[in-house]
């Protein structure tokens, strides 16, 4: 009689086919990202020179956006604090308007005449939109105390109310002042260069310096106001406007600095100092200006016509670059998929998909990409921290860029890994076991 006979627990056999039963629904499973990311990990670190030439275009094409980028801001908001900065709600009525050519300032210099001084009283007698209406005038001139000489010194003429409009403000002493300007008193405010030079470790107040042979007394001394692209906005002399009239004549234009009432009331404001300036100067309806309304946001829309253009200039760089990177990271991955041909075939013969196959390429190349990106922003925060420090030119680092150009560098890993992704799930299980590398 047969009796049947159960097989032990602890039977071979019985273990060998149980693992290889685990094995299989191990291999069944989808791919997680931890496993391609850790891999491609891997291979960086195994093999870092051909690694680090393979994203050398990603590196260098990231680095290029983030500085030219971190160039571009770094200088608009410069020229917006330091050159367009008149002062709050202020904009200027000059002889010239924002001039972009030879030509503009050859055909202007012919019509537009100088701003005057009696301008400057009718524009100020009649705006209805101001809180205050100031003028100034300036030239080069030489300042002297006792042996020390500066040459090339900016010497203002200003009225008293110029110090509630203008960004330069006493840190030490006073302003000009309305007694100052009626008795054409011959008092200065000196700038924070002037103040050095001559005064180190000394009050300077009521101390008599001379600016191009005249005798003043000084009054007060300016806030350091720092350089503009590495030219000093320090090396400045405030006196009276009269004072200025008495001892350089009125045979130069002016400048009338119109502070609006109220934020909302600037484009107002201009419209009405045009206006007057026009019936003061009898232009028909037809006729051009014959000045020029100068306001910040002119200035930085004109300064960010040129930056645009440079920054235009080198994006189309930084996609040549982009697209050099990732051609080179899609033919390293096609190198990867016939070197690992046979642990492609052995994935997938224990299960794998080939969608699973296809994730892992493109997981790999794209974090091959974003490490190069990652590389590329740390390159640029260097250059831009010692640029800013070593040079006068401005850096400002902007976060946004840097998350889009990580962000872009990996979508360029990504898409140019299709092809080698596709390529490597396409493999045959059996032909991809009898390869030999």
């Amino acid at each position: 009689m047969h009796i049947p006979v159960s097989a032990p627990a602890n039977n071979p056999l019985r273990q060998i086919a149980t693992n290889d039963q685990d094995v299989e629904r191990s291999a069944r499973r989808r791919v997680s990202l931890k496993e391609p990311m850790l891999i491609a990990l891997e291979t960086l670190r195994a093999h870092k020179l051909r690694s680090f030439l393979t994203l050398l275009g990603v590196i260098l094409s990231v680095s290029t956006l983030i500085i030219v980028v971190s160039m571009v801001q770094g200088a608009n908001k410069y020229v917006a604090d330091k050159v367009a900065n008149f002062g709050s709600n202020v904009f200027l009525v000059m002889r010239f308007p924002l001039i972009t050519s030879a030509e503009q300032f050859v055909k202007l210099s012919r019509s537009n005449k100088n701003i005057t001084w009696e301008d400057y009283e009718y524009v100020r007698d009649n705006m209805r939109l101001a809180d205050a209406v100031g003028l100034e005038t300036r030239r080069n001139g030489t300042v002297k105390y006792k042996t020390e000489t500066i040459e090339d010194i900016d010497v203002r003429g200003v009225t008293a109310n110029m110090g509630g409009i203008d960004t330069e403000e006493p840190v030490l002493g006073r302003y000009v002042t309305d007694a100052d300007d009626v008795h054409r008193a011959n008092v200065t405010m000196i700038g924070n260069d002037v103040a050095k030079r001559f005064f180190a470790g000394v009050d300077p107040l009521g101390k008599s310096i001379y600016v191009d042979g005249e005798a003043y007394e000084v009054v007060g001394v300016a806030k350091e106001m720092g350089s503009a692209f590495g030219q000093s906005q320090d090396s400045f002399v405030y006196i009276p406007i009269q004072t200025w009239r008495k001892v350089y004549g009125s045979n130069t234009s002016m400048n009338i600095n119109v502070k609006a009432a109220a934020a909302d009331l600037m484009q107002p404001a201009e419209d009405e100092a045009r206006v007057l300036m026009r019936a003061r100067r009898h232009l028909a309806g037809k006729q051009d200006d014959t000045f020029g309304v100068v306001e910040p946001s002119a200035i930085m829309e004109l300064y960010n016509s040129l930056t645009g253009s440079l920054a235009s200039g080198s994006i189309f760089v930084v996609g040549i670059f982009m697209v050099i990177g990732g051609i080179v990271i899609m033919n390293i991955m096609l190198a990867s998929v016939t070197e690992r041909t046979r642990e492609i075939g052995v994935r997938k013969s224990l299960g794998a998909t080939r969608r699973d196959v296809l994730l892992q390429f493109l997981v790999e190349s794209g974090v091959m990409a974003t490490i190069g990106g990652i590389m590329g922003v740390l390159v640029a925060a260097v250059i831009s921290f010692a640029v800013g420090k070593l040079t006068p030119f401005p850096m400002d680092l902007p976060i946004r860029w840097v998350i889009i150009g990580v962000a872009v560098s990996t979508a360029i890993g990504v898409f140019f890994g299709v092809y080698p992704a596709y390529k490597a799930s396409k493999l045959n299980p059996i032909e991809a076991l009898r390869f030999e590398a």
